[in-house]
């Protein structure tokens, strides 16, 4: 035998191998693996059972017919794993194809009582851990209770001292709250339903939590993009949660809109992470108004709303509402909990050929929940122009939790608008000033420098006597 048939005899063998499993698989019916749901182990448990397509497929429809409250003779012939003519059946709230597996086979069980011996094994070692928890939280309070007892002279830093002590406790019994309860599924679960009660410290910690990993991090990068610091404050740090809807239209940070979309104002969505009622300030201003006789730009207010209170539980702000319906001359407006109108809205706008404006929603929170005087807003900033953000800050000792913007620019409706709120400067049109080189003209050098003498006069086609160029 030669060595090129030793080579190629394992070759061969292995081939035709291959080619008869391949053959028997194809011929072979379609298995599938069930596994019974049960509290404990069973010897079924520990093996598959084989079930033709027919019988399988018969047991989709029957589980879709139960997830969706259809009856079977309703439900046509579903393949095995169709999962696209499955989905079209069911509701999209019923989830991943494990969790409607677990409906079907559970029936009207609550959540906390399935039958996983291994679940409800967790669930108390969970419970246990959470009655720790409960047990120091019970001595940090008595603790608490016993130094609001104590005379603060029996302290070496008096009642400043006693004061931190107290404001230290009480923050480590909030921390404790959470971890109690950081690890329970039910609240995890009744969390991403929407169902979090948020004057509880552990939904607040989870909303918080969710917004910094997406939203913060998005509306922290606007800031520094559009240079909101320093242009407008000279260091800011959002710590609240805020989202914009103009008619509907869910506008992300920093986007253009349309002036006909911003002509009304938008309602906003906010939602605050620390306990607590307090006073909150609107303010939309324009920082990019520009000013042709000191070629610069200058700022606009263009809403001022306060004494807005609000909770951890508030959701929703309707500025239009409240634009819409309050009186200007009222120092209280028509709906309390959207606080008091101090400056009307004055839709954006952009003149043509100018750059994108940026308006700025800036939320202020008051100092100590003061409110502020309504009459000595009208009168302070009535004019509009020429508004600082950051001196209505130190003026009224308000600290700013909350930011937004969206940028206008000049497009096909913008005259109308301009037209329908007396709105001037819809007739200008800014253009480029061309900035001239202050630098002498260059004489002319290198190749082209050598040869524009009379010697060289054949070659001039190429650099001078050019068809329709004059020089």
């Amino acid at each position: 035998m030669s060595g090129t048939q030793q080579v190629a005899r394992p070759l061969v063998r292995s081939l035709r191998q291959a080619t008869s499993t391949t053959a028997a698989c194809q011929s072979r019916p379609i298995v599938a693996a069930i596994r019974q749901f049960s509290s404990t182990p069973s010897r079924s448990d520990e093996t598959t059972t084989a079930t033709p397509a027919g019988s399988n497929a018969q047991k989709l429809a029957a589980d879709a017919a139960i997830l969706g409250k259809k009856k079977a003779s309703e439900i046509t012939v579903i393949k095995q794993g169709s999962e696209e003519e499955l989905a079209k059946l069911l509701s999209p709230e019923l989830g991943t194809r494990r969790r409607r597996a677990a409906i079907a086979t559970t029936g009207d069980i609550p959540f906390e009582q399935l039958p996983y011996q291994c679940f409800q094994e967790a669930r108390k070692v969970l419970a246990q851990d959470r009655e720790e928890k409960i047990s120091k939280i019970k001595a940090e309070l008595a603790r608490i209770k016993r130094i609001e007892e104590t005379d603060p002279s029996t302290y070496r830093g008096g009642e400043e001292f006693k004061q931190k002590r107290l404001e230290s406790l009480r923050k480590h019994v909030e921390e404790l709250k959470i971890q109690a309860d950081i690890n329970d599924p039910m609240v995890k679960r009744r969390f991403e339903d929407g169902h979090g009660d948020m004057n509880k410290p552990i939904y607040r910690y989870l909303a918080e939590n969710k917004w910094r990993s997406m939203d913060y991090k998005i509306i922290t990068q606007r800031i520094t993009q559009f240079n909101i610091v320093p242009d407008i404050l000279p260091k800011f740090d959002p710590t609240m949660d805020v989202k914009m809807t103009f008619r509907g239209y869910k506008a992300p940070p920093g986007a253009i809109l349309d002036s006909l979309i911003t002509e009304a104002p938008p309602n906003l969505r906010m939602q605050v992470f620390n306990s607590g009622e307090r006073l909150l300030s609107v303010v939309v201003m324009d920082s990019d108004v520009p000013n042709p006789e000191t070629d610069s730009f200058g700022r606009r207010l263009h809403f001022l709303v306060t004494n807005i209170p609000w909770s951890p539980t508030s959701t929703s702000l309707n500025l239009h509402r409240l634009n819409s319906k309050a009186s200007p001359e009222s120092s209280q407006g028509p709906f309390p909990e959207d606080g008091t109108l101090a400056i009307p809205w004055l839709p954006p706008t952009a003149q043509k050929g100018a750059p994108y404006h940026r308006l700025s929603v800036f939320i202020l929170e008051h100092t100590k929940n003061q409110p502020l005087d309504i009459a000595k807003l009208r009168q302070m900033y009535a004019n509009r122009d020429g508004f600082s953000l950051k001196s209505f800050r130190d003026k009224f000792g308000l600290n700013p939790v909350g930011f937004t913007l969206f940028r206008s620019v000049w497009d096909e409706h913008t005259a109308e608008v301009m037209a329908r709120h007396n709105i001037p400067g819809a007739d200008v049109e800014f253009k480029q000033q061309r900035v001239r080189s202050l630098k002498p003209p260059r004489k002319a050098r290198g190749w082209e420098a050598k040869r524009q003498k009379p010697k060289y006069k054949s070659l001039w086609k190429y650099s001078k006597r050019i068809k329709g160029l004059k020089y």
